[in-house]
């Protein structure tokens, strides 16, 4: 199964998902496609643990029925900007999990991979979060 529905345009990708756990998988496909169509193959990686951390966040606590969850993809100069919209108006909260969690882990590794991040209204209810990843400053 594929995304909900699909825009494209250059440097910007959008897709809606369900808000399912299945969701996470597929976006991440859908990620590393766009990356190799863009040629930036070098953070595929670090994007793609961004993405699992901030996509999971929403399925599990951004969940809103009758509501999809929206990634936007967006090539920068220097890197890439990933968002997770949700319908959901309660924001995350970075805490350090304790030794031995299973959870909690999420926030602490994307402002470790990503170069900043963020959380911000949208257009509508809800909210969005955000990371950018550089590529080492090189234009790509």
């Amino acid at each position: 199964m594929g995304p909900v529905s699909q825009e494209d345009g250059g440097d910007i990708v959008v897709r809606r998902w369900a808000q399912a756990a299945r969701s996470v998988p597929l976006a991440r496909r859908e990620l590393r496609r766009t990356l190799a169509r863009w040629e930036c193959q070098a953070i595929e990686d670090a994007a793609s643990l961004v993405l699992s951390e901030l996509l999971t966040n929403a399925v599990r606590h951004g969940r809103v029925p009758g509501r999809e969850i929206e990634t936007h993809f967006a090539r920068l100069s220097d890197g890439l900007r990933i968002e997770v919209h949700d319908a959901a108006e309660k924001r995350p909260l970075m805490a350090l999990p304790v030794d031995g969690a299973d959870g909690g882990w999420g926030l602490p590794l994307v402002e470790t991979l990503a170069a900043k991040w963020g959380i911000d209204d949208r257009r509508g209810p809800g909210k969005l979060v955000w990371a950018e990843l550089s590529v080492g400053g090189e234009p790509w």
